[in-house]
């Protein structure tokens, strides 16, 4: 398959997911392989919940517009351009490729399976038990629109053999196993990160209810939400609160209240002191990894002080936003919406696949 087949076969899986909203799911006349697909992908949306509990309806259709702006032309000819050099001298290089996807949010694992097929591997893929469904849905599809694609997916079902390279994403405690096991292979290996927000006190109500979408996304299980806070010293929290309180349909959901009621109970019985607005509680902690329902926060006296003190804890970090306080930041709102060339770990995939041998 040349590269431009390959672009063109994941626009027509771009087209076909932009048919699908929450509010005005639109079957459209142009789009390829709709009599088979269309209505058995809108229902494993509302079945997905059945199969992960946090997978509601909301959470799936927002992941696959996410893919569905994605996956355009002009996106995967920006994208790629970046790479002529890389793709010129692969020469179809192919290697088989076990992905090993987490399950945490909606369809996590794309980007990499996106990756390996567009260079031209293999991808033999170990899905998460907590999100089977998805992708290999979607990978249906797009072996539908072209046949020589079923030859270079596999999905693994017990263990992973006869590959040349691995992307793994797991937790701090798995990536411990993984660096063990595929030591002889050429791999990228995730572990666990989290996603800041540094905050000066001049941000407006709008910025502030866009912070919240980076919270509360997914229900903050995402690498890229965002579960610590930095701020100034003396700052009040009061319009942070009063900005974040539309969200609050949030603890009406089962799942997300026993983790409120359980972690608060937590923090309350080792006597932390605790801000909470009946759906969120925030902790001082020095810690990035906040569990479910909480936010940590820290002061800060200098933003120069604090920019050193992130490069230095870079690895524990997947995205930074800010009001353009912190080198490198983005905007509130757009930690769950990221472009094909914004690489998890700031590793990037496409050089890693092109030119290990």
């Amino acid at each position: 398959m040349t590269l431009e087949t390959k672009k063109s076969v994941f626009v027509e899986l771009g087209k076909f997911l932009k048919q699908f909203s929450e509010n005005d799911t639109t079957r459209k006349s142009d789009v390829l392989h709709n009599d088979l697909f269309f209505d058995d992908f809108e229902k494993l949306i509302y079945l997905s919940q059945s199969h992960n509990g946090w997978y509601t309806p909301d959470q799936v259709y927002f992941a696959i517009k996410s893919w569905a702006d994605a996956l355009t032309e002009e996106n995967l000819n920006k994208w790629i351009s970046n790479y002529r050099t890389e793709f010129s001298q692969n020469n179809e290089n192919e290697k088989n490729v076990a992905l090993i996807l987490a399950g945490n949010i909606p369809l996590v694992g794309f980007h990499d399976f996106l990756s390996v097929l567009m260079t031209g591997n293999k991808a033999l893929i170990k899905t998460s038990s907590n999100d089977q469904h998805l992708l290999p849905f979607l990978a249906k599809y797009l072996i539908a629109v072209d046949e020589n694609l079923k030859e270079r997916i596999t999905f693994v079902e017990g263990k992973l053999e006869n590959f040349d390279a691995v992307i793994a994403t797991g937790s701090n405690n798995t990536s411990r196993y993984f660096e063990y096991y595929f030591k002889d292979k050429p791999s990228i290996i995730r572990k666990n990160r989290n996603s800041a927000a540094v905050l000066n006190g001049k941000e407006s109500k709008e910025e502030l209810e866009a912070l919240g979408e980076d919270i509360f996304r997914y229900f903050g299980l995402g690498c890229r939400n965002v579960s610590k806070i930095f701020v100034p010293k003396g700052y009040s929290f009061d319009a942070f609160f009063e900005a974040i309180f539309k969200y609050q349909d949030v603890i009406h959901y089962e799942k997300y209240a026993n983790n409120y009621d359980y972690n608060k109970a937590v923090f309350l019985m080792s006597n932390f002191k605790l801000l909470d607005n009946g759906f969120l509680t925030i902790k001082e902690d020095s810690s990035y990894a906040s569990p479910i329902s909480s936010v940590f926060y820290e002061f800060y006296e200098n933003i120069e002080d604090l920019q050193t003190r992130l490069e230095a804890d870079s690895e524990q970090i997947q995205c930074i936003v800010s009001n353009d306080l912190i080198e490198n930041s983005i905007p509130f709102g757009q930690t769950q919406n990221p472009q094909l060339w914004d690489y998890a770990d700031n590793v990037d995939t496409i050089t890693f696949l092109l030119t290990t041998k």
